[in-house]
Order: C-alpha cells, then structure tokens, then sequence
C-alpha cells in the first residue's frame, strides 16, 4: 500500500480534508472532476458497496490495523487501478479537522458519481424492476435532515429519492455521515438542472411516468396517511418540504393528493425527517 506521512494538514495534499469547501468538492463547472469525502469505516463500507471510487484517504496510525482489510479493499477499488494514496498523520494536528472525532479516524476522498436521469434510475430500481415508492425533496436545506430521510428510505423500503434542485446535496460530509453512507444504497438523483425544472417540469415528469404525487402537507382538504387511496396506488411520490414553511403552494396545487399524519395533543408537525420515515413505514412495502 501508498502510505504516506503527513506532519501538517498545511500540506498541499489534504486540501480535499482540510480546505476546500463543499461547493468546491462538487465543482460545478466539471462535475465528472468532483469528489466527496466518505468518513468512517462503516460509511467508507458501504461507498465501497455502492461502487464509489476512492482517490485517497487520510488516517490516524492508531487505525491502521483496525482498517487494514478496507484499506485493502480500497487499493482494489482505484480508479484505473492505480494506487491510493494513503496519508497518515499525528492525532493531535487531525483533530484540528471539525468534527474529525466523529470520523473514528478515517476518512476517504471519493468521485463523486454520473448521476442518471431520473426516467432511468426509475426504470430499475434496487428491487430490479420499476421503482414503486419514491420519495422527492423540495428545498430542504439541513444536511441532518436529508441524511436521516436517506437513513430512513434505506430502512423502509423506498425504492429511490429524487432531489429537486433547491434541496442541499446528499453527498455533503454531514448528510452522509448522518445517513450512515445509506446514500450509497438508496438509488437517488436530481430531479432537474435549476430552479425553474421544479415543481412544474418536474411534476410532469413523474407523471409521464404513471406516479401519482403525494404533497406532505397540512391543508382542509388533505386526506389522512392511512387512507387506502394512497395505498392502493400502483405508483406513488411522496413530496417532502422545507423545514419551517413546507411545499411551496405551487407544489401542492399540481400534486394529485394532499396527505397528514393525524396527530395528537394539539400538535400539528414533525420535523420533515421524522415525517418521512412515518410515511415510509405506513406506505412502503414492509
């Protein structure tokens, strides 16, 4: 293996850790260039799993021994076979790094995927035939939230997560870390280039595709969860909102259904992620 020593993380080589910003990651203008950063060995796992390509990794040499087989499998799984390098620095100056504790000491810098279309991830989905259940997310701008929809949809049988351009990327380091690298097993893409591919063009896509739409919202004439109209659909796309003001009105006048969670003593939301894995439970395939 590439080991390699670091004494700084002023080095030039660790800006992927230590300085570029999420934006920067992700470039924009060359996305087939952009990379994410998978942390943990549970979360570099299942990258792994998803068929993520490592580029390189920075450890603590405490791990060296508990990470040897996935450094391994991270050798085997360079891109175009070359070496990853491995960089290895002293505790103290990584801890520098926010949130580097939660890491457990590794991290790995990845490409980041060619997203598909959203006609082709629906196509064939994880369970090998066309996607039933689907989850979309409009403008949801927590990376917590969006990790724990993505944890969620994992659990609870969705068969994929469309993102809709005004929602925060799913490959950002928290929302993967809070998914527990679940990002990698759900399929998801976007659902749209810029703001105004949503909600109408959007909308029609799903549509065009024999889904019905769901808005995630509280409105006189919603109908309850546990309504057996929702169930009885072939194919169903539960909308999600921001948080605070929810699904614009613009979404909610073209979704087919309005749906609430019947609640009690006076409360009248959950949180968008703890609302997700509700729906999910009661309307995905268990």
């Amino acid at each position: 293996m590439s080991f390699v020593e670091v004494e700084t993380l002023d080095d030039p080589r660790l800006d992927a850790y230590a300085r570029l910003t999420e934006a920067q990651l992700r470039n924009k203008l060359e996305p087939e260039k952009g990379i994410f950063i998978a942390e943990s060995l549970k979360v570099i796992d299942r990258a792994l799993a998803g068929g993520m390509v490592p580029l390189s990794v920075l450890m603590t040499p405490e791990w060296m021994d508990a990470a040897a087989d996935m450094l391994e499998r991270i050798q085997q799984a360079g891109e175009g076979g070359a070496d990853v390098p491995i960089y290895v620095g002293p505790a103290d100056e990584l801890q520098k790094l926010t949130g580097f504790k939660l890491t457990r000491g590794i991290l790995c810098a990845m490409r980041r995927p060619k997203m598909p279309s959203a006609e082709d991830l629906l196509a064939t989905c994880r369970n090998g035939g066309p996607a039933r259940r689907v989850a979309v997310l409009e403008g949801i701008v927590d990376h917590t939230n969006v990790g724990a929809i993505f944890r969620s949809a994992a659990a609870l049988n969705v068969d994929a997560v469309l993102v809709t351009p005004t929602c925060c990327d799913p490959l950002y380091r928290r929302a993967v870390r809070v998914s527990m690298g679940t990002v990698f097993q759900v399929p998801w893409t976007r659902l749209g280039e810029d703001m105004h591919d949503w909600p109408d063009r959007g909308l029609e896509r799903l549509h065009a595709l024999g889904f019905k739409t769901a808005a995630m919202a509280l409105s006189d004439d919603s109908l309850s969860l546990g309504d057996p109209a929702l169930a009885a659909e072939e194919k169903l796309a539960l909308v999600f909102g921001t948080e605070g003001d929810g699904l614009s009105p613009r979404t909610i006048a073209t979704c087919d259904y309005t749906v609430r969670i019947p609640m009690s003593h006076g409360v009248d939301s959950l949180n968008v992620a703890a609302a997700s894995a509700v729906a999910f439970w009661e309307l995905c395939a268990r």
